[in-house]
């Protein structure tokens, strides 16, 4: 029985010399010192402590070794790579704080330097709109309220002298909260401040409520499930409808420019006795478009009439419904829609861009709705 066999051919293994693995370690060390900058070294490091880079290829030799030879040549290759990736990792260490020092030399930014840089967002012209609505009524004398957008059932229909049977209290024009009979509803209009004002305050009132609604439309260019409405209440000994009238050409020409006009025809809403539809004379062909084909108007169709709210006297029932004698005290409401007086003041076609948060949309309109 023959015994182990311990003579091996030192030519096959001259990579795992003394003197080529000491070679292999200098020339690692001379690269990595020489490495410029983090890429330099990236390349320095696949070349000296790669899959393919000598001192690899020299481990692999290792296997053609006799048993006996085997520790000493992995001993003295294991030595050379831990040399080589220490001297890596040193290297590495000190090209990253002189790059984070350049980068904090070449990135220093002067704080107290002025800027013209334009802020990235913008105010919606919704919000602009109705705050110059609210500024045009503080004008004459009105006071801003505000109220709940989850509001009781009684008061955003029963004391509006809306029945149970009208068809706004069903499930199709109404958001109810939890259920049909919870008694709770999101505001359908912003008429309910009405008699959160009347309920509150000491008479005479006079008070604007911009806000947002609710009803269970479809969204498309002329709907959307949410809106906004300006809502308008004076109560007072003597007001008449003319009082109304001079109110709602004060309002429109703050909005569309003086000397537009306005038209009351005949309506109904149970919260007003009289009402009536208020139309706007329209702002862009000023009536010059009926019967005339040679100037049509897009805007209003060649009407020469644009609808814009409802308005009336406060029907006396409502009055009655919040402690005030009707045959005293008298008053007007009106509302319109702040979504549709922007689509009148700057030709929006499609509500929906109200509604999609585009930014470019509202830059279009600047600081003025």
């Amino acid at each position: 029985m023959s015994g182990p066999n311990t003579s091996f051919d030192p030519k096959q293994v001259a990579s795992l010399d003394a003197a080529a693995i000491d070679e292999m370690v200098a020339a690692a060390q001379a690269d990595i010192a020489g490495a410029a900058d983090l890429a330099q070294l990236k390349e320095a490091r696949l070349a000296h402590a790669g899959d393919r880079s000598p001192l690899a290829l020299a481990n692999r030799e290792i296997g053609a070794l006799p048993p006996a030879a085997k520790a000493e040549a992995g001993k003295r290759v294991g030595q050379a790579r831990n040399v080589v990736k220490s001297a890596l990792e040193e290297r590495q260490a000190a090209l990253e704080i002189e790059r984070d020092e350049r980068a904090l030399v070449e990135e220093t930014v002067d704080v107290t330097v002025p800027t013209d840089r334009n802020p990235l967002g913008a105010r919606h012209p919704l919000t602009t709109l109705m705050e110059r609505v609210a500024d045009v009524f503080v004008s004459m004398g009105y006071d801003i309220v505000e109220g709940p957008e989850v509001e009781a059932e009684w008061v955003n229909f029963d004391a509006l002298n809306v029945p149970p049977d009208h068809p706004a209290r069903t499930m199709q024009d109404t958001f109810f909260v939890e259920s049909a009979d919870s008694g709770v509803v999101l505001r359908t209009q912003t008429s309910p401040m009405q008699i959160r004002a009347l309920l509150e305050r000491d008479l005479p009132v006079y008070v604007i409520a911009p806000g947002r609604v609710f009803r269970t439309d479809e969204l498309d260019a002329t709907h959307t499930p949410v809106f906004h409405q300006i809502e308008g209440l004076a109560v007072d000994k003597g007001i008449t409808m003319a009082d109304l009238r001079g109110t709602l050409d004060h309002f429109a020409a703050a909005m569309f420019g003086d000397g537009i006009h306005t038209r009351m025809r005949p309506s109904y809403f149970p919260f007003t006795e009289p009402s009536a539809e208020v139309d706007l004379e329209c702002f862009v062909c000023r009536g010059e478009s009926v019967g005339n084909p040679e100037r049509p108007c897009r805007t209003c169709g060649s009407e020469g009439w644009i609808e814009w709210g409802g308005c009336g006297m406060v029907n006396p029932r409502v009055l009655s419904a919040v402690g005030i004698d009707p045959n005293i005290y008298r008053g007007f409401a009106f509302g319109m829609g702040v979504e549709r007086t922007l689509m009148f003041r700057n030709g929006v076609s499609d509500m929906r861009d109200m509604v999609e948060g585009d930014v470019r949309f509202s830059l279009a309109f600047g600081l003025e709705g």
